[in-house]
């Protein structure tokens, strides 16, 4: 019998080989995610770098944390999708609040009338609304609460959500966000809301006052005690009334703050032992929004999918001018949401995360990593006509949106330091010569890649109180040149520097040089922004000293007015020119509140502060802009910031994500957002073709090294099977 072992190891090479080359066409080899069944919509993102700390509503303050929250509750209040400037929309709620305005006695008054004392917000809960699937809503035979344990072995089985076996259900009712404003007061929530609130909302100090001397052993039920301002009508109306008059409190009812909690859910939390496996509201939250959290893992994933229990709603049918022709109307009317499951995977380097959206396996950039400015080199080219995407993205059909954000970063001066602070003629021309040398263009373009705008107002795009074009220039630092805004020629800000007191950066009486100090992050000393500094200022004959802390410190400086220039930033809570304005309003200095009060500057000027109490009570219209406008002007006229811009990012889309508009304000748009599964399937197939040259070199190394045996082996073979013929004949 003829011995073929070296044949058959070939042909075991060439299968082997052949089936590697064939799996080629199947999905590709290195995609990092597990295979999705086919009939579900999963969108694919990131985790935030610093996992949540907290998902409780009455807790977060977090923009990272809201992300989740929003997807997974429905406050009262919404904001439509498309529109500019931001509409506000019922979302919990089947209307708009009915405001009745009453006196001191609580009879009813007209909304002029200067015996306003309280405003009553009656709100309607819809019908359809609602919760998640969850076993705190599970009962038994009798009715009564599935899982409620008397000590923490009795529920030591159960170490995440998923883990029960049983879950129930049931609408929203009107107590349900009565309960939520409660738990806001309840001072062991600790939440940041209740020092704000309890200015507002009627009896919610008392309420405070009286639950923290309450002795309690696990769950405190909040229905056992009563607010005056709270009342519940029915199943589906309560009433929140509010001392005075202030019309942004509806803005407050979009926030997640104001999200329904069910007193089961709270009690559930309560279990004994469950705090100590992070089975809390802050872990996993419960809510009648669009999705609920399935997976909660901060070394692995957090994942949202579709909650069954959600109400009938449809994608927007009008946006603003020119949302049509961007396609961002094309699902008009259709149900929502889209996406079935939203995966958040924990991803700690950029670089990483970059290679696997070109890859195809993230469905957009940025979303929750800020923006793209770690990668603007490989993304963009900086073109005449702006910021445009860099040739090696041209064949991915990658689609922009660029957002500027409702908010601002400052410098800002204190103005009581004695030497940059005050309010005299020649400390405000000091402060503008400041302004005119702190080129913010040339320092937006260098060190954020021209993501930014230089500010003249301190209320943001978007936001009522905001002009652009030549309305909108600030006079004391810009001129409007050719149809734009110019910054004064550094011999104008010299000259004013001169008539401060200082020609030529040195004090006119002692001759001494003016130095000032500027307070800056532990770890941005050394840095080449600080040289920018440096030579800015040094063209003014100014000296410049920076003073490194922490933020603990800082934030201390802060409070106790030790800083002479600082810096802040602000993102918009709501959009209304109040939630800036406020950032100058005397009251709200540390050093007059003794508080953490949002005037870092320490600003005073009785005029200001008059025009702010007026403004905040005004429904828009006329007077109020008109109120907005001067206090707008005594910002600039006094020259309170060293500088401000309004922070702007550019966030990148996969071809197949659709409706990806940015909305400053709200982060409810998980459900609006559309994939197109199969073009990205095709996508990462066409994306990742192997490089199958290796294998063709490498069979073509084993065939080679084996041939020569092969053929030896075969001559030895007929060599001998001839020599025993011959003897056989012999």
């Amino acid at each position: 019998m003829r011995n073929n072992h070296p044949v058959q190891l070939l042909a075991l090479v060439a299968i082997a080989i052949g089936a590697l080359l064939s799996a080629c066409g199947e999905p590709p080899w290195n995609n990092p995610h597990p295979p999705a069944p086919d009939e579900l919509m999963i969108y694919q993102s990131v985790m935030t770098p610093a996992p949540p700390k907290h998902l409780d509503p009455a807790i977060s303050y977090a923009s990272d944390e809201s992300l989740y929250l929003m997807q997974i509750y429905e406050p009262p209040m919404g904001y439509h999708f498309l529109k500019r400037p931001y509409e506000l929309l019922p979302l919990g709620v089947e209307d708009f609040p009915q405001l009745t305005y009453l006196d001191e006695a609580g009879n009813e008054v007209e909304e002029g009338d200067d015996n306003v004392a309280f405003t009553r917000y009656t709100l309607t809960v819809r019908e359809d609304e609602h919760y998640q699937p969850h076993p705190a809503f599970a009962l038994d035979g009798e009715g009564e609460p599935l899982y409620l344990f008397d000590s923490p072995e009795a529920g030591a089985a159960f170490r995440q959500i998923p883990d029960f076996p049983q879950t129930g259900h049931r609408r929203v009712l009107a107590n349900d966000y009565v309960y939520a404003i409660k738990r806001l007061a309840d001072p062991l929530n600790g939440s940041p809301m209740l020092g704000f609130m309890a200015q507002y909302i009627v009896g919610m100090k008392e309420f405070s006052e009286r639950v923290a001397g309450v002795e309690r052993e696990g769950w405190l039920n909040l229905d056992d005690f009563t607010m005056k301002g709270l009342k519940v009508l029915d199943e589906r109306t309560y009433t929140i009334t509010i001392m005075g008059r202030y019309p942004q409190f509806v803005y407050w009812l979009a926030m997640h703050f104001f999200s329904p909690i069910a007193p089961e859910v709270d009690r559930f939390y309560h279990n004994p032992g469950f705090d100590q496996r992070n089975l809390t509201l802050d872990w996993w939250p419960v809510g009648s929004g669009p999705y609920m959290m399935v997976q909660n893992n901060p070394n692995s994933a957090i994942v949202l999918e579709r909650n069954p229990n959600y109400r009938e709603d449809f994608f927007p049918t009008e946006g603003e001018p020119g949302d049509l022709e961007k396609g961002l109307l094309a699902d008009a009317g259709k149900p929502i949401p889209f996406v079935d499951r939203a995966v958040y995977r924990l991803e700690k380097e950029v670089l990483p995360l970059w290679t696997k959206f070109l890859q195809g396996f993230y469905d957009r950039s940025g979303e929750v990593h800020g923006n793209t400015n770690g990668v603007f080199d490989q993304a963009f080219v900086v073109g005449p006509d702006g910021v445009e995407m860099s040739e090696d993205l041209a064949d991915h059909n990658i689609t922009m949106s660029p957002d500027v954000k409702p908010g601002i970063y400052y410098y800002g001066f204190n103005m009581r330091d004695p030497v940059v602070g005050g309010y005299t003629e020649d400390k405000r021309k000091l402060r503008q010569a400041l302004q005119i040398a702190f080129n913010t263009e040339e320092y937006l373009n260098i060190f954020y890649k021209g993501n930014g705008i230089t500010a003249h107002n301190l209320i943001p795009p978007g936001i009522p109180g905001h002009l652009d074009g030549e309305a909108g220039v600030n006079p004391y630092t810009h001129d409007w040149v050719d149809g734009e805004a110019v910054r004064k020629p550094i011999e104008y800000a010299r000259q004013l520097l001169a008539e401060a007191g200082y020609p030529s950066g040195r004090d006119a009486r002692t001759g001494e040089p003016l130095k000032i100090f500027i307070d800056v992050q532990s770890q941005a000393i050394g840095n080449t922004s600080m040289n920018w500094m440096d030579r800015v200022f040094s063209e003014l004959g100014v000296q410049v000293e920076f003073r490194p802390a922490d933020w603990n410190r800082t934030r201390e400086k802060l409070l106790t007015g030790n800083t002479q220039i600082y810096s802040h930033g602000w993102l918009a809570d709501y959009p209304d020119p109040e939630n800036f304005l406020f950032l100058l309003y005397g009251p709200e200095s540390p050093l007059l509140c003794k508080c953490d009060g949002a005037n870092n500057s320490n600003y005073g000027s009785e005029e200001y502060d008059d025009l702010f109490r007026q403004m905040r009570v005004l429904p828009p219209g006329e007077e109020r802009a008109a109120l907005v406008a001067r206090m707008v002007e005594l910002f600039r006229q006094d020259a309170v910031w060293l500088f401000v811009y309004y922070p702007k990012d550019i966030y990148l889309n996969n071809s197949w994500v659709y409706n990806t508009k940015r909305h400053g304000i709200s982060k409810a748009t998980l459900k609006y957002l559309r994939l197109d599964t199969e073009e990205r399937a095709r996508k990462q197939v066409a994306w990742n073709q192997p490089i199958t040259w290796p294998l063709w070199a490498t069979a073509a190394g084993v065939v080679g090294l084996i041939m020569p045996g092969v053929v030896a082996y075969r001559r030895r073979q007929n060599a001998t099977a001839r020599k025993a013929a011959e003897r056989t004949r012999n």
